[in-house]
């Protein structure tokens, strides 16, 4: 296992520098790894650079909308944990009065 390790690590560094170099500037037009952007970004110019544009603004507006609803998810999470601890720290203090009554009954009754 160990003896395979440099060879991995050799593979990996390689198909990094590869994936780096065929990458230009967004927008540019396709790329020579030949996966393609569309129509608008293939073309190139101000079009493909305004349509990554674009699509960065997007996701990073939805991403900040996913991260909004976790934290609202997380917040109802919390409240309704709170609550539970509320009402079992009732119950709690409703059975130590039951055991006391019966404690206080057994004394009564020797």
């Amino acid at each position: 296992m160990f003896r395979r390790t440099p060879f991995l690590a050799t593979t990996l560094t390689k198909m990094f520098n590869r994936a780096c170099c065929s990458a230009g500037e967004w927008g540019s037009g396709a790329g020579k790894g030949g996966g393609s952007g569309g129509s608008v970004r293939d073309a190139g110019g101000s079009f493909g650079k305004l349509q990554a544009v674009r699509e960065e603004e997007y996701f990073r507006k939805l991403q900040r909308e996913q991260l909004l609803d976790l934290k609202k998810q997380i917040n109802k999470e919390i409240l309704l944990t709170q609550k539970l601890i509320h009402q079992h720290r009732e119950s709690i203090a409703r059975l130590e009065d039951r055991i006391a009554e019966l404690k206080r009954q057994s004394e009564i009754a020797e």
